[in-house]
């Protein structure tokens, strides 16, 4: 494989190479361990699997439900209205169609972020104007200067990721609402909520029920990546049935397969078993993040995702450590700098069980230090040939409209430095200072909020300027939620959407999803 990491790489532009792609280059024997892809490593639970595997000759052979059926099983198992829900085949389609349906010249979107919220506009000539996330604020997101940057711009569609990939941001429900209210004159307020199953900062973190009865407001939420099978493909979002329904008429009858319709009917005797994997996945990221903690000049950010975000010590280069990491102990890493608003310095971690961690520990103290571990961290030279920082997006800029604001990292790259050999006499640099200890981390990274204790939120501050929206002329501005008897535009009223039941419409209840009997609610608490 050592000869092929950097082709693999390379052809696959702003992603990485697919696991198939790598075990069919490291020949006979399983792929790597799997830190790249953020997929949940508890569920399905090994009988289920078995129970899919006895079925599937029958899986692939015969055509699937419509998806207006496996739609409305998803909705029974959530609590939510099928009216306002459209399923797609992975998120990625869904975002696909967002964009050729909604979203008509702009779109803002804070970076480092997923890649197709940036390339997928950009490739159909939107402008795409970019809020760099700063490092030096951990990669926090601040709404407020978020929404004076989309007024400067007279950008048409917002969009934010909660938690946020690559880093793992999180931004508490109240402030979302707040922010959606402020931007309710928008075309679309997109919240892309694909990984918020893993959070645990917030007890009711999900702002479904809000986007049903707000006229302009669409969630997306992941599947495949909550239930450990990103292979399926699916996905849904949440909309006023207006919004949902435009993109659900534009899919096919058929675009959701019959692996996604087996797994969608089984979820609801499995509820328990996939709480406790979630309730798993934040132990391991706790843990993971302190054995990180604990490797010389390696900063970990808090994340309330099943990934850690991380910036290497000094001189180090995240394509040579990749590759490394790859080629000497079967690891496989996501390298960041192919993401804009990040740089090769970062690599995004998936939070594994602990025996894989220790084996990730292990693999980077040697790529980095050696064999002597806390030594000071060597220059690792030049990396590999080609660039890893912004080809893919300097193309899609280049063959597109899409003029965001000026990035530093889109400057270009430096001549690099012709590498010097290093006498033996020759002392070591400094070392780097240790990162901060487990026990003096953010308290989001120490342990999780207690299920039986409702977080006790502030009162939301006053809105900035910049975020208080005109009132429309001629109609009074809405200060708060829809009230209950008003509907949202073509859509559901507030109270219909809160449990009164309606014309062809069941009850939800208010915390929405999923069923509290058996499933954990939108954050898995």
């Amino acid at each position: 494989m050592a000869d092929n990491v950097t082709s693999l790489f390379r052809s696959t532009a702003a992603h990485s190479p697919s696991m198939a792609a790598l075990t069919r280059e490291g020949g006979e024997g399983a792929g790597p361990i799997d830190f790249c892809i953020p997929c949940n490593p508890y569920f399905p639970t090994p009988a289920m699997m078995d129970t899919m595997s006895a079925r599937l000759r029958d899986i692939v052979t015969f055509y699937p439900s419509s998806a207006d059926t496996i739609t409305a099983e998803l909705c029974n198992l959530l609590q939510l209205p099928p009216q306002a829900v459209a399923m797609g085949n992975g998120s990625t389609e869904l975002i696909t169609w967002i964009d050729h349906l909604m979203v008509r010249e702009s779109l803002a979107i804070p970076v480092p972020t997923f890649g197709r919220w940036t390339d997928q506009p950009m490739e159909t000539g939107k402008r795409v104007d970019m809020f760099p996330l700063q490092e030096s604020s951990g990669f926090a997101l601040d709404l407020a200067q978020y929404a004076e940057f989309i007024r400067a711009r007279g950008t048409k569609v917002a969009v934010i990721c909660n938690p946020n990939n690559p880093d793992g941001g999180f931004l508490h429900k109240h402030a979302l609402v707040q922010f959606m209210d402020a931007m309710a004159d928008l075309d679309l307020v997109i919240i892309d909520e694909s990984f918020l199953e893993f959070a645990d900062a917030e007890q009711e973190p999900s702002v479904v029920q809000e986007a049903m009865i707000r006229p302009n407001v669409i969630v997306l939420r992941s599947l495949g990546k909550n239930f450990g099978l990103h292979g399926i493909r699916f996905g849904y979002m949440v909309a006023n049935p207006a919004l949902a329904g435009r993109v659900r008429s534009m899919l096919p009858k058929w675009n959701l397969n019959a692996f996604a319709e087996y797994v969608v009917f089984m979820l609801k005797e499995h509820g328990p078993e996939y709480a406790q994997s979630l309730l798993q996945v934040r132990r391991d990221r706790l843990d993971m993040a302190s054995q990180l903690s604990s490797l010389p000049g390696l900063t970990v950010y808090p994340s309330q995702g099943n990934f850690l975000f991380v910036r290497l010590p000094v001189g180090a280069e995240g394509t040579v450590v990749r590759d490394r990491l790859l080629t000497e102990h079967r690891i496989l890493v996501r390298e960041c700098g192919n993401k804009i608003g990040s740089s090769s310095r970062f690599l995004r971690l998936v939070v594994r069980p602990q025996t894989d961690v220790r084996r990730l520990v292990s693999g980077m103290e040697q790529v980095l230090y050696g064999t002597r571990r806390g030594a000071a961290v060597p220059e690792l030279g030049a990396g590999t040939s080609y660039s890893s920082g912004t080809a893919a997006v300097d193309r899609l800029v280049g063959e597109t409209n899409g003029a965001g604001i000026q990035m530093p990292m889109q400057m270009p790259a430096a001549p690099e430095p012709v590498p010097v050999p290093v006498p033996a006499a020759m002392p070591m640099p400094t070392p780097m200072p240790a990162p901060m200890p487990a026990a003096a981390m953010p308290a989001a990274m120490q342990a999780p909020m207690p299920m039986q204790t409702p977080m006790q939120m502030p009162a939301p501050a006053p809105m900035p300027a910049a975020m208080q929206m005109p009132e429309p002329m001629g109609a009074p501005m809405a200060t708060g939620p829809t009230p209950p008897g008003v509907p949202a535009r073509g859509g559901l009223t507030a109270a219909q959407v809160r449990g009164t039941t309606g014309p062809g419409l069941a009850p939800a209840p208010a915390t929405g999803w999923p069923n509290a009997q058996s499933w954990p609610s939108a954050a898995g608490a």
